[in-house]
């Protein structure tokens, strides 16, 4: 009797929060992929010529003499995107911290490299996150209909987001970059997608009409 009301307990205090957590982390998952993966597209060919792009930001190095291949792969798309005539104007978001770190100040000076003129160019520095990036590119710069670039692991949370704010989104993949070296993004993206849905069903955004 003693040994099962402590296996009981051992449940109800350890096994079962965890499960608890397990089973919400996979159900926001599953929602955030499953009602956005009609929405992605993995080469511009496929895409709708659209006014705007969107290109979510992240950081150029990952080490002082290490590129990253997210923001390489991201910008290509981008360039893409414009070049092949599929958006009129990229509206580059991202984070700047200082002079010294601007990611906005980054991708324009990348896209500019691969091709796309300076005129095409929007810039957004407050983009501190995806909610951000997304929500204020129709609260702030008055586009609801877009083309959202990003990673092929982060599509989705920002066109999740996007529906909410009922933005008329459609996302182009990056070319992914490798597991090993992307495994620590992708692992915290899991956790970022509850977060979002915490963000937008707890918190009311403002949708406009």
């Amino acid at each position: 009797m003693a040994r099962s009301r402590r296996r009981f307990l051992i449940f109800s205090i350890f096994v079962f929060p965890l499960l608890l957590v397990a089973a919400v982390v996979l159900a926001c998952n599953l929602w955030i992929v499953l009602s956005t993966r009609g929405q992605v597209y993995d080469s511009v060919a496929g895409i709708e010529a659209r006014a705007v792009g969107v290109v979510l930001g992240t950081s150029k190095k990952t080490g002082p003499d290490t590129p990253n291949m997210h923001f390489e792969n991201r910008m290509a798309a981008a360039a893409s995107l414009y070049l092949e005539g599929k958006a009129d104007t990229l509206l580059v978001s991202g984070y700047r911290d200082s002079q010294y770190y601007d990611e906005t100040r980054d991708m324009i000076a990348k896209l500019r490299e691969l091709g796309v003129p300076e005129s095409a160019l929007l810039a957004d520095d407050r983009g501190l996150r995806t909610l951000d990036s997304v929500a204020r590119a129709k609260t702030v710069f008055g586009f609801d209909r877009l083309v959202i670039v990003s990673d092929d692991f982060h599509v989705n949370r920002a066109l999740f987001i996007a529906n909410r704010y009922r933005v008329d989104a459609i996302a182009l993949r990056s070319e992914p970059v490798g597991y090993s070296d992307s495994r620590k993004v992708r692992l915290r993206e899991y956790l970022a997608r509850v977060k979002a849905v915490i963000d937008l069903y707890c918190y009311t955004p403002s949708t406009g009409g």
